[in-house]
């Protein structure tokens, strides 16, 4: 979680997973512009058409569809590897997918034709400027077509965790409609999705998964937002922690529950049997999804991950555990969605030595700042 999270404030339920948020925020929300002109259409059409069979081309040489796992790649440090040495670490471990919080132009330099999908994220600090419609096109240009298409941008994620109390959270959707319309006007909408990344503070109920729900502390400011998704196609970006839900209640929550390594279903919803908090989690956001609009929005696991040390159960051996059973699952996809690959992201690449103030927040990381694994047999392919 980059030091701009806001920490979990969950309130656990004496259930398996109950997580509230008692914030409320009355959000302005701005209307979206219309993608394109009728007389510009078929125009952009064919150009949008060449240019995703340039791209196509360009990365032939790159076959097979890439795993549903990616990494986080935080830099809140001051001893990690320059990003040329990132990115070829990455490429080293198999690893197709990555996710940075800011348009760092060291890291977009070293991804030019690595084919690795990108996460790009946009700064809580910057949503407010973006709400003027130049400066978002400035960013995009500047950003995302100045790398197009040897960098495979896959979402922008227009702030992380931003809360529905906070200020910034009225600069959010606009900020969004602004990007996407400017990557409209770039012959990009149809192949960079964008997002925003929540975590599940936002839910008001998420036991059991059937009846999660937005609920009148956050449905103000992501019921827009879904609506946003639904039409323009993009996946609700969400951070998914079972450690912090787990030590917010060690009492109600299992720790095998959390890692994975529950004996056979730990609790039924109707139908549905639950064997690990994650899924629990991811399908309580669909519940509340499609209770706010969103039937057709996807989800996308944009951090999970488990601390090596610094608090209760942050040992190595449960972290290993942790990120071992995650990555194995999640092709199997949940019980709401069987089948369906959860595209997840893992928090982090290395241990960053600059966060906290918590311990933990210092030891999120897969290898170390030396390029070390602090985990044994561990695939991300």
């Amino acid at each position: 979680m980059p030091a701009t999270c806001q920490r979990w404030s969950h309130q656990i339920q004496p259930d398996v997973i109950g997580l509230k948020s008692d914030t409320l925020i009355d959000q302005k929300v701005a209307d979206g512009a219309d993608d394109d002109d009728d007389e510009d259409g078929d125009n952009k059409t064919e150009i949008n058409n060449a240019i995703s069979r340039e791209k196509e081309a360009f990365f032939t040489v790159f076959e097979g569809a890439t795993k549903p796992i990616g990494v986080c790649n935080g830099r809140i440090a001051d001893n990690l590897p320059s990003e040329q040495d990132v990115v070829s670490f990455y490429t080293l471990n198999g690893i197709g997918k990555m996710r940075i919080y800011d348009p760092n132009q060291a890291a977009l330099q070293a991804l030019r034709g690595t084919n690795i999908e990108l996460i790009l994220g946009v700064p809580n600090g910057d949503l407010q400027s973006l709400t003027t419609p130049s400066t978002a096109n400035d960013w995009v240009q500047n950003n995302i077509v100045a790398f197009s298409p040897t960098v495979n941008f896959r979402y922008i994620a227009v702030g992380n965790e931003v809360e529905p109390s906070d200020p910034a959270s009225q600069y959010v959707l606009p900020a969004m409609q602004n990007i996407y319309n400017a990557l409209v006007s770039a012959n990009l909408g149809g192949e960079i999705k964008v997002s925003t990344s929540v975590s599940a503070s936002l839910l008001a109920q998420s036991y059991p998964p059937s009846a999660g729900s937005f609920g009148a502390t956050s449905s103000t400011y992501i019921t827009p937002i879904v609506s946003f998704l639904a039409t323009t196609g993009a996946p609700l970006l969400v951070n998914v922690y079972p450690y912090f839900a787990y030590i917010g209640d060690p009492q109600s929550i299992r720790l095998d529950f959390a890692l994975f390594t529950a004996q056979g279903t730990v609790f039924q919803d109707g139908p549905l049997a639950y064997q690990n908090l994650f899924d629990a989690i991811v399908d309580a956001f669909y519940s509340a999804l499609e209770a706010a609009g969103g039937a057709n929005v996807e989800i996308v696991v944009s951090e999970t991950g488990w601390p090596s040390t610094g608090e209760a159960a942050a040992t190595v051996d449960n972290a290993s555990t942790y990120y071992k059973n995650l990555i194995n699952h999640v092709n199997n996809g949940t019980p709401k969605k069987p089948g369906k690959a959860t595209e997840t992201y893992l928090f982090a690449m290395f241990d960053e030595d600059q966060k906290g103030p918590a311990e933990t927040e210092r030891h999120f990381g897969l290898f170390s700042p030396d390029k070390q694994p602090k985990y044994n047999n561990i695939s991300f392919s």
